[in-house]
């Protein structure tokens, strides 16, 4: 299979994600070419306080243990591994953390034909909930799986509840969105299965700035303080926790000799952990577990814009 019409989308949708993020901060990435791949980071912008936008062109000798327990029948096989992940983490508390991944693997044997199938999705972390954020968030995922069938976006909906889930804490990493994996299915039209996986992923892909930055641009601008950003920090805890533990792309990044760096700028630069801690009853930290950390059809939601 060739992979030079991947490349180019990926490479693609990587340049015009981080333009979009460098109009909005204001400051420029970091462009880090590597021997497989690039990664392109801001740390200390004006807006973001950290941020990668990876891309990554990985082949190996023999597929990693990570890829392959849940298809323990490709083992051995040598692989080749190709796409784009992001994690977006701004300063401002009142700005969630987002994440986004899509992604194709081509397992091949000799005298086999090769194996495929794509992966990918995007996430919401806030800190401080806004209905209308996280419904915007979830109709624009909903809209850009509308082509695929009037039952995937629920589908992918629930895997993302049921993936980005910390079950040593037993509760959600944040709200949501959509996630799917080995994806190599036809579908009702006449597009082969690759055509329509293929198109699928890319309609993920290119929505996540309309997903995104219209929240981070409703909340930049209001003022939070010290007690915000310790709630912040506390909370990004368990983004780290969820993804050095469950997270099934840094294992798989790490195990098939990706670039330490470049599979770790995910992790957000500021993080505090606490024993036993608890909000405040009544408070706005204790509403995110209340009203926020617990699936819900968000897309199905009516809310008035709770500025």
């Amino acid at each position: 299979m060739d992979s030079t019409r991947l490349r180019q989308y990926f490479t693609d949708l990587q340049e015009r994600i981080v333009n979009a993020l460098e109009a909005f901060d204001g400051k420029p990435f970091r462009r880090d070419a590597w021997g497989r791949g690039t990664s392109m980071l801001i740390e200390e912008g004006d807006f973001f306080e950290r941020g990668g936008v990876n891309f990554s062109h990985v082949t190996g000798d023999r597929m990693p243990a990570s890829a392959t327990a849940h298809r323990p029948e490709l083992a051995g096989r040598n692989f080749e591994a190709l796409g784009v992940s992001l994690v977006l983490h701004p300063r401002n508390p009142y700005c969630p953390t987002a994440h986004a991944n899509v992604r194709c693997f081509i397992a091949s044997a000799e005298g086999q034909a090769p194996v495929w199938w794509f992966g990918g999705g995007m996430d919401l972390t806030p800190y401080y909930g806004f209905e209308e954020d996280v419904i915007h968030f979830h109709r624009t995922c909903q809209k850009a799986l509308s082509p695929f069938g009037p039952e995937i976006h629920a589908r992918y909906k629930q895997w993302c509840d049921e993936y980005f889930f910390l079950k040593h804490r037993n509760e959600p990493r944040g709200v949501g969105g959509v996630f799917f994996d080995d994806l190599n299915e036809a579908g009702p039209g006449g597009d082969t299965p690759f055509e329509r996986c293929f198109a699928l992923t890319r309609a993920v892909g290119d929505n996540f700035i309309e997903a995104y930055l219209p929240i981070c641009e409703r909340r930049r601008s209001l003022p939070y303080g010290e007690r915000e950003r310790d709630f912040q920090a506390y909370r990004r805890g368990r983004y780290v926790e969820f993804n050095l533990v469950w997270d099934r792309g840094t294992l798989f990044g790490l195990q098939s000799g990706g670039r330490t760096e470049s599979i770790l700028m995910s992790l957000p630069p500021i993080v505090k952990w606490r024993y036993a801690w608890h909000p405040a009853p009544g408070s706005a930290e204790e509403k995110l577990y209340t009203d926020f950390l617990r699936p819900r059809d968000w897309a199905g939601l009516t809310s008035a814009p709770d500025r």
